[in-house]
């Protein structure tokens, strides 16, 4: 299909013409320069309590006006990518704890689990490490590389004991 100028628009940031399908501006870069306005896409909420500049809760995913991905940052962050003492997300920093795919964080359980504490996943590092592949000080796991290590190949008596005090820990407080 050949476009005529009459059926090229104006560019809502440069006035330069554009198609009207365009995802971004040839000449100025603006994303869907055919729009009246773009705010872009997904959501994004902050709660109006806020301690130290940071919202208690800020939920965000998708991308904002400039097409940058939205971020969640806050004490409770939840999104796409987040940062804050308590995250949830695909991608993020949990200062405390980090729920997700790959989190980071001082305690984490994600697919990817970088824990300095304590991980839980698919990989998991931490001081206590449990997943398929684990890496800690006690680790628990298929494959690992620990001080006191517990796999099916490897039974390491003092990782045994612990795990299973922990076991019987964690038990005590769920009933």
């Amino acid at each position: 299909m050949n476009l005529t100028p009459n059926n090229l628009i104006s560019c809502r940031e440069c006035q330069k013409t554009v198609s009207p399908n365009a995802k971004a501006c040839p000449h100025c870069g603006a994303p869907y320069p055919a729009k009246k306005e773009w705010n872009g896409w997904g959501f994004e909420w902050k709660s109006q309590t806020s301690y130290y500049g940071w919202p208690l809760v800020h939920i965000a995913v998708g991308l904002d006006k400039n097409n940058k991905l939205r971020v969640a940052r806050g004490w409770i962050a939840i999104g796409q990518f987040g940062v804050g003492l308590i995250t949830i997300a695909q991608f993020g920093v949990g200062v405390l704890f980090g729920l997700g795919q790959f989190i980071f964080g001082i305690t984490a359980v994600a697919q990817f689990a970088i824990g300095l504490l304590f991980g839980l996943g698919q990989f998991a590092t931490g001081y206590v490490a449990i997943g398929q592949v684990a890496l800690g000080y006690y680790a628990y796991a298929q494959i690992g590389l620990a001080k006191y290590l517990w796999t099916k190949g490897h039974q390491d008596p003092e990782a045994v004991r612990f795990f299973m005090e922990l076991k019987r820990f964690l038990n005590s407080i769920t009933g």
